[in-house]
């Protein structure tokens, strides 16, 4: 299973457009290979750099999906019509959406991770990273992360 960006590669610099400094619209998002068997799809996005990569102190979570058909193979930029059955879960901004990396010091990580599920979970009403992480054990039968890191310019 492998989830992939035409915007950066994996463990590369991811550009400006995608951030606070920029549009602060998501990356273009693809995957491919997933396991026999998968039903739905989870995404998230997070920082575990927060709030200084020297001394980080908690996991910042930029983006939460969740139901994403297998059969439609990624997002586009800035996507605005999220899928058919996909829905959304609370980042750490407190609401739903993307929200671009937005580092207040130092070069931060952004994992992209993507778990394929044996399962469509239920609807979770905009959960929390926690509690979508809950409802997919027992279901996870592939993962796969993107990488990439982002500083700001100032």
């Amino acid at each position: 299973m492998r989830i992939s960006s035409t915007a950066f590669s994996n463990q590369s610099a991811i550009p400006a457009l995608y951030t606070c400094e920029g549009k602060d619209v998501s990356p273009p998002l693809a995957w491919t290979d997933l396991p026999a068997g998968t039903k739905s799809l989870a995404l998230i996005v997070d920082d575990p750099d927060a709030p200084d990569p020297a001394a980080p102190k908690m996991t910042w979570v930029h983006w939460i999906l969740y139901n994403l058909p297998a059969t439609n193979g990624g997002l586009p930029e800035g996507v605005k019509a999220l899928p058919a059955g996909t829905k959304e879960g609370v980042n750490d901004w407190k609401r739903t959406g993307y929200g671009g990396p937005c580092p207040p010091i130092g070069r931060h990580r952004y994992f992209h991770k993507l778990y394929a599920l044996d399962t469509v979970l239920p609807d979770l009403k905009q959960p929390t990273k926690a509690k979508l992480e809950e409802a997919m054990k027992g279901h996870v039968i592939g993962e796969a992360q993107l990488l990439g890191t982002y500083q700001k310019r100032g």
